[in-house]
């Protein structure tokens, strides 16, 4: 019999009477190798869960030798720990949450399935879907070629799968990026950011590392172009932007410059070399000062985010209070090539100078930018405080505001806050979070058709609650026209480091357009809650009314847990009122 007790306490109360036993040992006798050794062979999850019952397993269990060998136990081709302040837990993490998971929205099946997991990967860090495959990236710059492929089912019949085998597509990468468009029909090749031992001088053995750009066939994985810059410049990103024949490729240096260079895409299958410019961006001329530390891109526009950005490190909060952020970090600066684009983003063509696209346009923001979604004509951006602010064409209401009116300015959600994820496709947008359980939900607005927003296919002009299973780890997600993919990986030395809004911007904030005012403003609410009635009893029918009786439930600021039990409570009313009988429900029934 073990038992985990202090040899100083003295016996166990009570112990003498317990006959035929033996005396209890104490955990703490043994060498604390063996107990690291026992404890090794546990899952993760009993690993963690152990370390939460006392001080003395808590220090045991976060021990790195006990890390290393689980790392290495589910890795065992992990030749490095990686880098970090615990390099070997966050290793084993990163490989134990690691996951891609995506749900059709067409077919019989539309429930959330797993793809292959190659061995190979030290955990996620990207993905990308294409026309037929997808492309996950790793933290030690490992790009896996995921292909889509015929399987044979259990019962012996011939099935297409997605994700279902991988390959090793190169190694080496920094960044990846396609056709910047939604849908994934026009995202034929993958351009990749890598670096590449170069020879040195001619009549040496010596060689030098340099940063080249790779373009492969997304069908196939073959290399169809490499273009290779000079050793003193290093980059970090690439986007794209454009269309095919006058394509831009944007890329980031170390030191937050842009340079551009421009390919005709249609011609890099032809076997020639050629010689491409590559020069600084506008936005880098015109304000040297600025530092870009991430872009984003679509089709026609490019957003530049200036300091700070996600994943944000883990720094004490003295530490914090003493280094002050610099003037210009955070802010959001644009760039827009049509006007047909520009219109929807600002509601005019006022500023709009055709004839210079790619002069930069500073965003109005009360606060510090940590991460963007940019869609077709609308965007959102989420700042330090865990607000996220929506802007651009809302025909659908895919700017989550309640309404369908166009936002020519960032506006705030008020309802949501600091989200995991934020994604902005055509004409719906997605949001990932968290609750105080920890457990993650996944929540839509805008045009639901084609199933894009699982759960309501007549679309919500309100962030509204998915009929997904989201996995405990998802930390980004993307969709495309035929499927919704969730990344899962859980990175400790990396999150997003909300901060508390100080408490006079919590007084002067505004109220929502709709009345999700509180004590502050309690007529405010009162009106709000007269036009949430006089818009359900506008409804002909009593399906329309519980629909949105659950639309406005959505605009209310609710808890998670509030929202949910309405959401179900409905939903179960509507289940029961369809069943009474045959023909459609009258206002009156």
């Amino acid at each position: 019999m073990v038992k985990r007790s202090c040899p100083s306490c003295g016996p166990e109360p009570g112990g003498e009477e317990k006959k035929g036993r033996g005396n209890p040992i104490s955990v703490q006798l043994f060498p604390p190798e063996l107990v690291e050794h026992i404890i090794s062979f546990l899952p993760v999850r009993d690993v963690v869960a152990l370390g939460q019952t006392c001080h003395y397993f808590h220090e045991v269990c976060d021990a790195e030798g006990v890390w290393r060998r689980i790392c290495r136990r589910l890795s065992p081709r992990l030749r490095e720990q990686g880098s970090g302040v615990r390099p070997w837990k966050r290793a084993a993490i990163l490989n134990y949450t690691k996951g891609l998971y995506f749900q059709a929205f067409g077919g019989r099946r539309r429930c959330l399935s797993k793809s292959v997991a190659p061995l190979l990967a030290h955990g996620n860090r990207r993905f990308l879907p294409t026309k037929d495959h997808v492309f996950i990236l790793d933290y030690v710059g490992t790009l896996f070629f995921l292909k889509n492929a015929l399987v044979s089912s259990t019962l012996g019949q011939i099935q297409w799968k997605r994700a279902c085998r991988y390959v090793v597509l190169c190694r080496g990468a920094k960044d990846f990026a396609s056709d910047p468009r939604c849908d994934t029909v026009y995202r034929k090749y993958l351009y990749v950011l890598a670096t590449r031992e170069q020879p040195g001088v001619v009549g040496t053995t010596s060689s030098r590392a340099c940063d080249c750009v790779e373009v492969y066939l997304q069908s196939s994985g073959q290399r169809v172009f490499k273009m290779t810059f000079h050793h003193s410049m290093s980059f970090k990103q690439i986007v794209l932007v454009g269309q095919e024949t006058q394509r831009a490729l944007l890329l980031l240096t170390e030191e937050g410059k842009i340079y551009s260079l421009v390919v005709n895409e249609t011609q890099l299958d032809q076997p020639r070399s050629y010689t491409v410019q590559l020069a600084l961006r506008k936005v880098s001329r015109c304000l040297p000062h600025l530092r870009v530390t991430c872009m984003a891109s679509n089709q026609s526009s490019t957003l530049y985010i200036t300091g700070g950005g996600l994943p944000r490190k883990r720094v004490p909060k003295a530490a914090e209070l003493r280094a002050p952020d610099p003037p210009d970090q955070g802010g959001v600066y644009f760039e827009v090539h049509t006007p047909g684009v520009y219109r929807d983003l600002f509601g005019t063509l006022q500023a709009f100078d055709p004839l210079d696209q790619q002069m930069p346009l500073a965003l109005s923001l009360p606060a510090k930018i940590l991460f963007c979604a940019l869609g077709y004509n609308h965007l959102g951006l989420v700042d330090e405080f865990g607000r996220i602010f929506m802007q651009g064409n809302n025909r659908y209401g895919q700017l989550g505001t309640g309404d369908k009116m166009d936002r020519g300015e960032p506006t705030q959600v008020h309802y949501l806050q600091c989200p995991i994820a934020l994604w902005c496709g055509l004409n719906h947008s997605l949001v990932l979070s968290q609750g105080s359980d920890f457990s993650k939900e996944l929540l839509g607005c805008g045009c639901g058709a084609g199933g894009r927003l699982p759960g309501w296919p007549k679309g919500s002009a309100s962030f509204v609650k998915l009929h997904v299973k989201v996995p405990l780890c998802a930390c980004s997600l993307c969709s495309t026209r035929e499927c919704l993919y969730m990344l899962s990986s859980h990175d400790i030395e990396h999150y997003p480091a909300y901060r508390d809004l100080p408490a006079s911007r919590v007084v002067g904030s505004p109220e929502p357009s709709l009345g999700t005012g509180g004590s502050q403003d309690p007529w405010g609410a009162a009106r709000a809650c007269e036009e949430y009635l006089s818009q359900i009893h506008s409804c002909p029918t009593l399906q329309d009314r519980m629909e949105k009786m659950k639309e406005i439930v959505g605009w209310m600021p609710l808890m998670a847990a509030q929202k949910d039990f309405f959401w179900e409570a409905l939903d179960m009313l509507q289940r029961a009122a369809g069943g009474v009988g045959p023909g459609p429900s009258t206002p009156e029934s």
